[in-house]
């Protein structure tokens, strides 16, 4: 699968050309093929997992109710047969590679997935509502500078996503009546599938290069700037693979400067954070903004961009 993809991404980062496809495996190593993969499929991978067990384990509760000639749904069948330690490492792993502003959705997943319903808190209804107004109370109460900001910047979406989750977990739990699995099973089953494969797009559509500007010096005695990915540099010429298509080969003698730029899809669209973490960055991408802070958008990179 990631020999696939591979092949697949650097056909579409070489906009179908032939040569420059073959240009591009003649000098992208298997390491960043790799690299490249695993940084953009992981977020994928893990939302397919999610996905799949926590609709597998509503379905599972629930095939009781389907008349005997209905054959057990395929989701339900797949969460019977794995194990439990795979289903929280699938979860561990969404919740290492999501960004922020989606990790309230896994709780009602992971909620489905394990068939956490409200009567796991206590036996009293009364207990159990104060229970769970008690930890509402406290997520929000944990998020409300996040939230503050989000009204002040009419963010609805954002404000949704953060409050509507942790009230969806009450309520995910099966098992369903038997007119509502019919239907659902081969539906949800099929978005699923569907939404994997759309979603599978921007993993064969990411580069596999970083993106530069290279400024370089042309015969009037002045400069340009080239902004693309560097194939290759050699003794003779940088190659670079221009981000508006076709190949450059660029003297290394007229090279003067280059600088490291962010492509379109990581610029921030919202002006959000959850204590110091923007809600766009992962964990992980969180952990290593604390590590490497982010510098300042160079100049080239604005002028081109």
């Amino acid at each position: 699968m990631p020999a696939v993809f591979s092949v697949l991404r650097l056909g579409v980062e070489a906009g179908g050309e032939l040569q420059t496809t073959l240009l591009l495996v003649a000098n992208v190593g298997p390491v960043n093929l790799l690299a490249g993969f695993l940084t953009t499929a992981a977020r994928l991978l893990s939302t397919g997992l999610v996905a799949v067990f926590a609709l597998g384990a509503v379905l599972a509760v629930s095939a009781d109710r389907l008349p005997p000639t209905f054959r057990r749904p395929l989701f339900a069948r797949w969460v019977e047969i794995t194990p439990d330690w795979f289903v929280v490492a699938s979860f561990l792993l969404a919740l290492a590679t999501w960004k922020l502003l989606y990790l309230p959705l896994l709780l009602p997943a992971f909620a489905a997935a394990f068939q956490l319903g409200p009567e796991r808190l206590h036996e009293r209804i009364g207990a159990r509502i104060a229970i769970a107004a008690g930890l509402y109370l406290g997520y929000l109460w944990f998020l409300r500078p996040t939230l503050f900001d989000a009204a002040a910047q009419r963010e609805s979406l954002v404000i949704a996503l953060v409050t509507v989750p942790p009230l969806l977990a009450l309520a995910v739990t099966g098992p369903l009546p038997g007119l509502v699995i019919r239907p659902l099973a081969p539906v949800a089953q099929v978005a699923v599938l569907v939404g994997l494969v759309w979603a599978a797009l921007p993993v064969i559509s990411t580069p596999v290069l970083p993106l530069t500007v290279t400024t370089v010096a042309t015969a009037q005695a002045d400069t340009e700037d080239i902004r693309g990915h560097v194939v290759s540099v050699d003794d003779i010429s940088m190659v670079i693979l221009q981000e508006q298509g076709g190949v450059r080969y660029v003297p290394v003698d007229q090279v003067r400067a280059q600088v490291l730029c962010p492509a379109e899809e990581e610029l921030p669209r919202h002006r959000l954070r959850v204590h110091d973490f923007h809600v766009e960055d992962s964990l992980l991408e969180g952990l290593g903004r604390r590590v490497r802070p982010v510098h300042r958008i160079d100049a080239a990179c604005r002028a081109i961009g």
